[in-house]
C-alpha cells in the first residue's frame, strides 16, 4: 500500500512538474526564444565592437541575465565596458604576447590579496587620464585603485547615475541600466585552473576551451574585509558564466529561471534593499554547481521540481555553514562580505521554515501558481510539454520582431558619418557569413536599417553645401538610402523618409507616404494588438520574417536625440537628453498625423484640421490598438504640439498638462513645461 500512494505522489508531482514547465516556458521564455534573444543580442555587440577599431573606444559587452536570454519584469540590463589597448597580464612572461608600443600593460599582483580578488600594477604609463588619476603608490609600484576608478568614471557621467557595487546605474522607469567599467585579460587566472580540472561531465570540452582562451575581466570593486578594499578589483567571469548558461538545456535553464522567480516572488517579497542578502548570482552558482556534481540523473520536464529541490536544498546547506563558493574560484567564499552573523541565523531560519513546507511554498509564487493549481483541480487533463508548440506563429513573429526592433546600438549616439560608413563596411563583411543564425540575420537587416536611417540625416545635418546643384544631389543619396532602409524595417518606418521629405519641403511626397501608410494598415492581416490571426497566417504562411516585417509589422518610430529629423520636436529631444534618454519612442500614427497636420497646414488648411481630429480622435480614445500605452507622454505632447500650430492654445494646454501626468517613458518633461509657459502667455490661466 506504501508503495502505492508513494508511485502515485511521484506521478503527482511529476505531472505538477510538467505543468509548471510549461508555465516556465510563458514566463521565461521557450527554447526556440531564449535562443532567438541570446543571438540578437550577440549579433548586436558583435556588430557594435567590430566597428570600434579606434585605439581609444571603448568595447561594450552585454552580461547579466539580460545576455543570458531573460526578460523577467525587474531584471537589469548590464553591460561591462573596457578599452582594447589596456591588457592585463598574470606573470611577466606573457608580455611577449604584446605591442607595448600600442597597449599598455597591467600585472596582477594577488600576493596580499584573497582568492578571487588581486591588486593592480601599472608597468607602463597610460594614456588614459581616469587611470593617471586612479593610481596610488604603495611598495615603490603605481597600483590602479578601484574605488578612484569607480569615482573618476562616475563623476564623468550623468548626475543621474549613481553608484552600485562596481557599477555606475542609472535608473529609466523600472529598468537600470549597470555600467562596469572594467580591464580585460587574454589569459585563465592560475587561481581557477582547478576549474578546468573538474569539468569532466558539464560542460563539454569546446566550451571548456572556448572559456579558458576568453580569459576574464577584472571589476572595480574590492573584499570588504581585506587589507585593501580600497584598490583591490574582483576577477569576473562574466564572459564564461554566459557561456555556460548557453551550455545548459532548456530544463536546466528553466530551473535557473524557477530559482530567480522563487528569489524576487518569496524570498525577497517584501523585503528592504538592505535586507536582500541572497541574490540572483547565488542562484546561478546553485545550478553550476548542480549540474557540476551530476547529482541528478536527468534533466527532464517531468522531474523540474525534484530539479529545484535539489537546489534549494544546496543552498539551505550553504546558508547554514555561511559559505557560497564562487563556481571557478571554490576558495573565493561569497557569502563572506554579507551572510555570516545574526543575519545569517535568521536568513537561515526563514529558508528551514520553507523548507519545512516542501514545495507547497511555491503556491505563493504568483508566476507558476496557477499552473500548480490547475493539475491539483484537474490531474487528468493532459499536459503537452513540447516547447515549439506553446507558441502561435503570430505570438512568436511578434516576440520576435519586439526583440530585432527593441535591441539598439548603444554606441548610436556618438554616429558621425565616418562611423556610419564603418558600420556600413562591418555590415557588409557579415552579412553573408555562413555562421549566421536566422535570427542574426533578420537582426543585421534593422541594424543596416538604423544606420542608414541616421546616415541621412546626419549627411543633411553635418553637410553644408552652398550650391543647388549639389544639394540636390546629396538630398537624392539620402532619399536612396532611406528607400534602401525602408526595404529592411516595418512599413511605418517609410515615415523616416517621409519625416526626411518634410525636412527639404517636398510636402505632397509626405502626404502620399501617409496614406499608403494608412491604406496597408487596414489591412486585417497587420500585426497590431488587434491581428486577425487567421488571415496573418494565410497571408504570410512561408514568407520569410523579413517580409513579414516589411508587409506587416506596425512599428513604431524611434527619433535618437542628438539627430533632428524635424525641427518641431527638437525642444522635447533636447529635454530627454539631459535626463540620460538617447531617443524618443513615439507611436508610429502619431508621428504620422502629426506630419499630416504640418504638410496639409502649408497646402490646404480644411485637410489640416481634418488630420488634427483624427490625432486628437487617436490620442484620446485609442486603448492601445495602434499607440503604446506607456508612450502616451509623447503622444499627448504631439496632440499639444499640432493644436498650438493651428491656434488652438486652450487645446493645446490641457494636452501638455495631460502630458505631464503620463508616466514620463520619454523624459520631456522639461519642454512640456516650456511649451506650457509659452502657451499660457497668449491665454489666461485655466484651472482643470
Amino acid at each position: 500500500m506504501d508503495s502505492i500512494r508513494s508511485s502515485q505522489t511521484t506521478k503527482a508531482i511529476q505531472r505538477i512538474s510538467e505543468s509548471v514547465f510549461v508555465g516556465l516556458c510563458h514566463k521565461v521564455g521557450t527554447s526556440q526564444l531564449v535562443a532567438m534573444r541570446r543571438d540578437v543580442v550577440d549579433i548586436r555587440d558583435m556588430v557594435m565592437n567590430q566597428e570600434k577599431t579606434c585605439k581609444y573606444q571603448r568595447v561594450t559587452m552585454t552580461s547579466g541575465s539580460y545576455r543570458e536570454g531573460f526578460r523577467l519584469q525587474g531584471s537589469d540590463m548590464d553591460f561591462m565596458l573596457w578599452t582594447n589597448d589596456q591588457r592585463v597580464i598574470w606573470e611577466l612572461s606573457q608580455s611577449q604576447y604584446y605591442n607595448t608600443n600600442r597597449q599598455s600593460l597591467i600585472l596582477c599582483d594577488c600576493y596580499d590579496s584573497p582568492p578571487g580578488f588581486t591588486l593592480l600594477y601599472l608597468l607602463s604609463p597610460s594614456v588614459y587620464i581616469e587611470i593617471q588619476g586612479a593610481c596610488v603608490r604603495m611598495n615603490n609600484r603605481y597600483y590602479v585603485s578601484s574605488s578612484k576608478y569607480r569615482q573618476i568614471h562616475l563623476s564623468a557621467l550623468s548626475p543621474l547615475f549613481i553608484p552600485h557595487g562596481p557599477c555606475a546605474t542609472l535608473t529609466t522607469g523600472v529598468l537600470e541600466i549597470d555600467n562596469a567599467y572594467c580591464f580585460v585579460c587574454d589569459f585563465w587566472p592560475p587561481s581557477a585552473s582547478s576549474w578546468i580540472d573538474r569539468c569532466h561531465s558539464w560542460p563539454q570540452p569546446h566550451v571548456v576551451d572556448d572559456i579558458v582562451k576568453n580569459g576574464c575581466h577584472f571589476v572595480a570593486i574590492g573584499h570588504k574585509p581585506g587589507n585593501h578594499e580600497d584598490h583591490e578589483w574582483r576577477i569576473s567571469f562574466s564572459k564564461a558564466e554566459h557561456k555556460l548558461v548557453y551550455a545548459m538545456n532548456h530544463c536546466q535553464f528553466l530551473t535557473y529561471g524557477l530559482l530567480k522567480l522563487f528569489l524576487t516572488e518569496i524570498i525577497n517579497n517584501g523585503v528592504g534593499d538592505a535586507d536582500k542578502l541572497l541574490c540572483s548570482y547565488h542562484m546561478k552558482t546553485t545550478v553550476f554547481w548542480v549540474i557540476q556534481k551530476n547529482t541528478i540523473p536527468q534533466w527532464c520536464p517531468q522531474n523540474l521540481l525534484e530539479c529545484f529541490w535539489v537546489c534549494f536544498k544546496l543552498i539551505l546547506k550553504w546558508v547554514y555553514e555561511g559559505v557560497c563558493p564562487n563556481f571557478f574560484i571554490p576558495g573565493n567564499n561569497i557569502f563572506r562580505s554579507k551572510i555570516h552573523g545574526v543575519k545569517q541565523h535568521q536568513l537561515f531560519i526563514r529558508l528551514s521554515e520553507l523548507y519545512g513546507k516542501g514545495l507547497a511554498f511555491l503556491l505563493h509564487s504568483p508566476s507558476i501558481r496557477s499552473y500548480i493549481i490547475d493539475v491539483l483541480y484537474n490531474p487528468r487533463n493532459s499536459i503537452c510539454t513540447d516547447d515549439h508548440t506553446l507558441f502561435s506563429e503570430v505570438e512568436f513573429d511578434r516576440y520576435l520582431f519586439n526583440e530585432v526592433l527593441n535591441n539598439r546600438l548603444s554606441s548610436v549616439a556618438e554616429l558621425d558619418k565616418k562611423i556610419c560608413i564603418r558600420y556600413l563596411h562591418t555590415i557588409e563583411q557579415m552579412i553573408g557569413s555562413p555562421l549566421l543564425t536566422k535570427y542574426q540575420v533578420l537582426k543585421l537587416q534593422t541594424i543596416t536599417a538604423f544606420v542608414l536611417q541616421s546616415t541621412a540625416f546626419i549627411l543633411h545635418m553635418q553637410t553644408y553645401i552652398p550650391e543647388n546643384k549639389l544639394r540636390y544631389r546629396a538630398d537624392k543619396i539620402s532619399c536612396h538610402m532611406l528607400k534602401l532602409a525602408a526595404r529592411f524595417g516595418c512599413f511605418t518606418h517609410m515615415l523616416y523618409l517621409a519625416m526626411y521629405y518634410y525636412k527639404t519641403f517636398s510636402y505632397m511626397e509626405v502626404l502620399s507616404i501617409t496614406e499608403m501608410i494608412i491604406f496597408k494598415s487596414l489591412h486585417p492581416s497587420v500585426l497590431g494588438s488587434n491581428v486577425n490571426t487567421e488571415m496573418y497566417t494565410e497571408a504570410l504562411r512561408g514568407q520569410s520574417w523579413s517580409t513579414k516585417m516589411r508587409q506587416a509589422l506596425l512599428g513604431d518610430i524611434e527619433l535618437e536625440n542628438k539627430i533632428h529629423y524635424i525641427g518641431e520636436l527638437i525642444p522635447e529631444q533636447q529635454s530627454a537628453l539631459q535626463n540620460d534618454r538617447s531617443y524618443l519612442k513615439v507611436p508610429a500614427f502619431i508621428l504620422l498625423f502629426m506630419l499630416q497636420i504640418l504638410c496639409y497646414t502649408h497646402v490646404d488648411t480644411t485637410r489640416a484640421q481634418r488630420a488634427l481630429k483624427c490625432l486628437q480622435t487617436l490620442v484620446h480614445y485609442d486603448q492601445g490598438i495602434l499607440t503604446n500605452l506607456k508612450d502616451r507622454d509623447i503622444s499627448w505632447q504631439i496632440l499639444g504640439i499640432c493644436q498650438q500650430l493651428t491656434g488652438n492654445y486652450q487645446a493645446a494646454l490641457y494636452s501638455y498638462l495631460q502630458s505631464l501626468r503620463q508616466e514620463p517613458t520619454n523624459k520631456i518633461r522639461t519642454a512640456t513645461e516650456m511649451r506650457i509657459q509659452r502657451v499660457r502667455q497668449w491665454i489666461p490661466v485655466i484651472k482643470l
